[in-house]
């Protein structure tokens, strides 16, 4: 057990007191580093060696040979000169070592003195120290890694996270590709990683493991499985316990019990390579891994593909931090600063803090767990600071006894078997990172060993158990976590029957992703608590047609929104690896005072906090209301449609050769040739064109043969079909199979539009222009209709109601077109504004003839003109929606929103009872687990 600072602090006065005089490198050296070391309460002869040999650059024709004074594997290397000595030549000196040294012994310090003066080089900070002998009990703790207080920042991008991911996944190889595999290598590879944590943090003595394996080992591994096998037995078995005759390498090792080294494995067959492997894993420094961090790359050791690029495979602890501070932290930080003047509610509410009991239901390698067991031991450490203060400097206060917070507070729930074992460990590796601050903090070495207390990580599926068997809900305080998303075109059929188990037979769940399910099983199992509950979710649950079969069913049961981030990328900046857009919502089956919500001016960018009133399904400060699926607008404003849909199997479209080609063999075919656009054709200004046959006679088709011809596919590719729709269409070949193409002027509206774009590209068409089926279009449309709907009123609908195709706007004409409120009666001064301003638009595109609205559109390229155009659009659309009301104006996209859902609510309420929001219909389905 590592001293006190207190205890190493004393015996730096006496070693400084006690070779004050000393001057002679060869008749004293040996004799200073020996006591130096045992101020730190370490024997030198169990970590370093004297006058190590190493082998440097080739002098002529012979190997130059040099001698280390003190050197320590992978630790330190000493270097040592007699008084008054130049200490940066020997500097320079240790460091020519290293091109001697192995590359898994190479030491992050080197520490040079003459007896007088020090100087401590930490190679992997950059940082260096210098100080005399007399100060050196003022540097004490610069020797942390000695003394086995290895506190340190751990950082998200620190390389010793990929690169002790990359060696466990080497490991892992080798074991499997020699036959060990499946639940004893997991349970194996979970072991060693706790092996390797503890060697270099404190829980064993430093290196003793690795130790172990360099000098119990033979070199071909050959009894490298039986002696981990011992080892594991041994760390099982309290030390009262063990027998006598125990090799002492063995014996020193402690107790550590929590069940890890419980289960008796398989022996598993070691050559040298997995041996050298094994010590190139421990010759790292884990003590700079962060648990939370390391747990998912750890997991991604198991699957060669997620590991060629390690990084994408961890949720980082900034993102953690979205829903870990607004669904507790932040309230128990700010009630901490209320109380921490008094004593005795300082008490009162550290005794809280134990009593706190956190689940995720999704836990996977226990990320979310981590990161909340940390900053609730964080919270802890200040509200023990702030006693210690309050009790005037006490020293003989029993800190120790006062720490309370524990990872039995922390449940998890995890369907896979080896992510669950990362994690239980993870939550152990945590807490003893946090008890190192805790000795650093007050001087005392604390650590708890044997493990009495577990985090409570079962294996299982989520959705398909009772919560209240893992932790019962009257003792449950907050829910968190980051379930799978997983689209309903990627569910597989499990998945989907867990979806309609947990939903019961709601109509519409086909639609949902599969991260919904665990809101509907959080609000079940939260029934009559006052428990919160935050998960992170793809960004599709708070957008288009999901919303209504989702939060439709939450809202029946009474959920309410506490706080959310509004949909940002959650990224760890990993090369190569696809953003997901996500939001975090905070809910709870009760209403809280305080709501936030957090908007991002970019995805990419920071939050800023904004208060709310009410934060609906939506994420909008607005009333709770879902947007159903309807089939005519709820405004006095002309119909959408999809436009016409060949199923032609490609024979009535033609691209610009074969329309050519086309007509050099047929001329009068001309006549029946149109120009036909889809989404990608309208917004990059593509041609294509279709044989458009309607009112075709047979006689003027047998003049045509080329044409003939491809109506002869149309009905053969018809009749093959396995769909008897199409089948059926197959008597009708001259025709598009769905002709929904309007003979007057209308508004085409893309069906998928890139999100960068401001404004969604639309367009007046004439109705020579036939408009393919991934398009929407509103016949009979004006410059009136037009004006609105390219408004930044009608877009900022779109980005809050829509749903996505990735990340792409998908335009709806159920959920989007016919749920938009528009100006409600404006008179015929401001109709006239939108439709000169809608004219001005149109102008202005048609001043860059050459351009596609891709081109005119992208924020990067929009010519001025036109933003000048759609920002006087813009105005005039305000100013209409204004009329007779007291605003002046929006100040953002989120104002426009909660305007225009307080105008839904006004139209939805004089709509017909036929037309009125009705709740969800039910299925029968067969009773799943609540």
């Amino acid at each position: 057990m590592p001293l006190s600072w207190n205890e190493i602090r004393e015996r730096a006065h006496a070693f400084s007191r006690e070779w004050a005089e000393a001057e002679s490198e060869r008749a004293e050296a040996q004799s200073f580093w020996n006591a130096f070391f045992n101020v730190f309460g370490i024997d030198r002869r169990r970590v370093a060696v004297f006058e190590k040999q190493v082998k440097l650059a080739r002098a002529g024709e012979r190997l130059k040979t040099g001698r280390i004074d003190a050197f320590w594997k992978s630790v330190l290397l000493i270097e040592h000169k007699s008084a008054g000595a130049d200490l940066e030549r020997a500097f320079a000196q240790g460091a020519d070592y290293f091109e001697g040294l192995a590359e898994r012994d190479l030491p992050r310090y080197i520490l040079v003195s003459d007896f007088r003066r020090f100087r401590l080089y930490d190679l992997q900070g950059g940082e260096e120290w210098k100080f005399d002998l007399k100060d050196f009990p003022k540097h004490i703790r610069r020797f942390s890694f000695i003394a086995g207080y290895r506190t340190q920042e751990i950082r998200e991008q620190d390389p010793v996270n990929v690169e002790a991911a990359e060696r466990m996944g080497k490991l892992h190889d080798l074991l499997k590709a020699s036959g060990y595999a499946g639940h004893p290598l997991e349970v194996l590879l979970v072991r060693l990683l706790f092996c390797l944590f503890a060697d270099d943090t404190g829980i064993f003595a430093r290196q003793s493991f690795r130790e172990y394996v360099e000098t119990r080992t033979a070199d071909d591994g050959s009894d490298l499985g039986p002696q981990l096998a011992l080892l594991f037995q041994v760390l099982n078995t309290p030390e009262a316990n063990r027998q006598k005759a125990l090799d002492e390498a063995l014996a020193a090792f402690p107790y550590v019990n929590g069940r890890l080294f419980e289960e008796s494995l398989p022996l598993a067959s070691f050559d040298s390579k997995m041996r050298t492997t094994l010590l190139d894993c421990a010759s790292l420094d884990w003590s700079g891994v962060s648990p939370a961090i390391f747990g998912a790359m750890f997991q991604s050791v198991m699957d060669e593909k997620a590991r060629r690029n390690l990084g994408a495979h961890y949720t980082s602890e900034k993102n953690i931090l979205k829903l870990v501070k607004p669904l507790f932290l932040d309230e128990l930080w700010e009630e901490f600063r209320k109380v921490k003047g008094n004593l005795n509610r300082l008490f009162e509410f550290h005794k809280k803090l134990r009593t706190l009991v956190f689940l995720d239901p999704a836990c996977g390698c226990g990320n979310f767990l981590v990161i909340a067991y940390r900053e609730l031991r964080k919270l802890e450490l200040e509200i023990l600071r702030t006693v210690l203060a309050m009790e005037k400097g006490q020293r003989h206060l029993n800190i120790f006894a006062l720490v309370q917070v524990n990872v039995d507070q922390f449940h998890g729930i995890e369907i896979e078997e080896f992510p669950a074992q990362i994690a239980q460990v993870a939550m152990w590796l945590v807490d003893h990172q946090m008890n190192q601050l805790i000795s650093d903090e007050f001087g005392h070495y604390y650590t708890r060993l044997p493990l009495t207390t577990s985090p409570h990580i079962v294996h299982g599926n989520s959705l398909r158990m009772d919560w209240n068997d893992v932790v019962p809900n009257e003792r449950l305080t907050y829910i968190l976590g980051n379930p799978p998303f997983v689209g309903k075109q990627y569910q597989t059929p499990e998945q989907k029957t867990d979806l309609d188990l947990v939903f019961l037979g709601t109509d519409g769940t086909g639609v949902l992703d599969y991260v919904t399910a665990w809101y509907i099983k959080a609000t079940a199992y939260m029934h009559q608590s006052r428990i919160r509950a935050a998960f992170v979710s793809t960004s599709s649950i708070a957008q288009g047609e999901q919303v209504g079969v989702l939060w439709g069913e939450l809202l029946k049961r009474g959920t309410k929104i506490h706080f959310a981030h509004r949909t940002f990328q959650w990224s760890n900046e990993a090369r190569g690896v696809a953003a997901v857009h996500c939001v975090i919502i905070g809910f709870g089956l009760f209403d809280v005072e305080r709501k936030i919500i957090f908007d991002y001016d970019d995805t990419k960018g920071e939050p800023h906090a904004l208060a709310a009133t009410n934060i609906n399904p939506y994420l909008v400060d607005a009333p709770d209301i879902v947007l159903t699926s309807r089939t005519s607008p709820i405004s006095n404003v002309p119909e959408i449609v999809f436009g016409s849909m060949p199923n032609d199997g490609g024979y009535l479209l033609l691209d610009d050769r074969e329309r050519a080609e086309l007509l050099k063999r047929e001329p009068q075919a001309a006549s029946w040739i149109r120009p036909f656009t889809g989404a990608d054709e309208f917004i990059n200004r593509q041609d294509r064109w279709c044989l458009w046959l309607v009112n075709m006679s047979p006689e003027s088709l047998r003049s045509l043969p080329a044409i003939s011809e491809r109506v002869t596919g149309v009905k053969t590719h018809r009749e093959r079909s396995k769909r008897s729709t199409t089948r059926a269409l197959a008597a009708y070949p001259t025709r598009f199979g769905e002709i929904r193409q309007p003979d007057t002027q209308y508004l085409l509206i893309p069906s998928v539009s890139s999100e960068r774009r401001q404004y969604i590209p639309i367009g007046l068409i004439d109705p020579a222009v036939i408009a393919s089926n991934l398009c929407l279009v509103v016949p009979h449309a004006t410059r009136y209709h037009f004006g609105v709907i390219a408004s930044v009123m009608h877009m900022a609908w779109v980005r809050y109601v829509a749903g996505r195709l990735e990340s792409r706007y998908r335009y709806s004409n159920k959920i989007v077109y016919n749920n938009f409120p528009w100006p409600q009666k404006p008179s015929a001064k401001h109709v006239r504004a939108i439709e000169n301003a809608a004219q001005g638009v149109l102008d202005a595109r048609a001043k860059f003839p050459k351009s596609s609205l891709a081109d005119l559109y992208d924020p990067l390229a929009m010519p001025p003109e036109l933003t000048n155009a759609h920002q006087a659009l813009d105005r005039a659309v305000d100013a209409a929606y204004l009329e007779g009301t007291k605003r002046k104006g929006f100040a953002s996209d989120a104002e426009r929103v909660a305007f225009l859902f307080e105008l839904y609510q006004q139209y939805t309420s004089l709509l017909p009872t036929a037309q009125a929001n009705r709740p969800a219909r039910k299925r029968r389905a067969k009773r799943g687990p609540s």
